[in-house]
């Protein structure tokens, strides 16, 4: 039975646009660009187990049989370079990385069985949807390696955070400094809605809770 991976406090359920405002605010990259989610009502957040496919040539490889070594917990980040004329992941995966425990995939790629992944309540992000199959096109070339997605760098075991608007990866050694900025963004703009109430404009709510500056680069001197 795999192990359960490690999982930092996720407590508060950030949201993908918090913890990248947290990310511009600190001048790290992380938003991952053209990865949307396959339904909407989709959460997770876990570290990234990542995988890496490459075009076959005359021998064939792998498509799917990393699924084995996946710990429960963890989010499969599958790096397809963004290619959507064949599938990487289907609904044997879906089922498979359900029963175990998986906390859901984001492929810079396609997938397929969309049908069966929604039955299953599995959570997938994905740049599109195919139903042609990656066997003898596409095969594994690496898996636990780092991977670039949208230049954005990614190291196995990086914090992966993916909803309704999209996915961004966070780095393991930051997630404390990003998810604590990232939680005050989130009481910061609560409390504008709150002064708004109290019959405020939004102009100046904002300027009282400095909206305008969170998402500006801190000087590091």
């Amino acid at each position: 039975m795999n192990a359960r991976a490690t999982t930092p406090d996720l407590t508060g359920d950030l949201s993908t646009a918090s913890v990248s405002d947290a990310l511009d605010s600190l001048g790290l990259p992380g938003s991952l660009h053209g990865i949307g989610a396959l339904r909407q009502g989709q959460r997770t957040a876990g570290p990234v187990f990542t995988v890496t496919y490459e075009p076959v040539d005359q021998a064939s490889g792998t498509v799917g049989d990393f699924l084995d070594d996946v710990p429960a917990g963890a989010v499969i980040l599958i790096d397809n370079a963004g290619r959507t004329d064949c599938t990487v992941w289907g609904g044997i995966m879906s089922q498979t990385a359900h029963e175990r425990g998986i906390a859901g995939t984001v492929i810079n790629g396609t997938c397929r069985d969309v049908a069966v992944a929604t039955e299953a309540g599995y959570p997938i992000w994905l740049v599109s949807r195919f139903m042609r199959t990656g066997k003898d096109r596409v095969r594994v070339a690496a898996v636990q390696t780092p991977v670039t997605i949208d230049g954005v760098l990614i190291h196995p075991g990086d914090i992966l955070v993916a909803d309704d608007d999209g996915a961004v990866a966070v780095p393991a050694a930051r997630w404390d400094d990003v998810a604590g900025l990232a939680r005050r963004i989130d009481r910061i703009e609560e409390a504008i809605v709150d002064t708004v109430r109290g019959g405020a404009t939004l102009a100046q709510a904002r300027a009282r809770h400095g909206y305008h500056t969170l998402q500006t680069p801190k000087d590091p001197s």
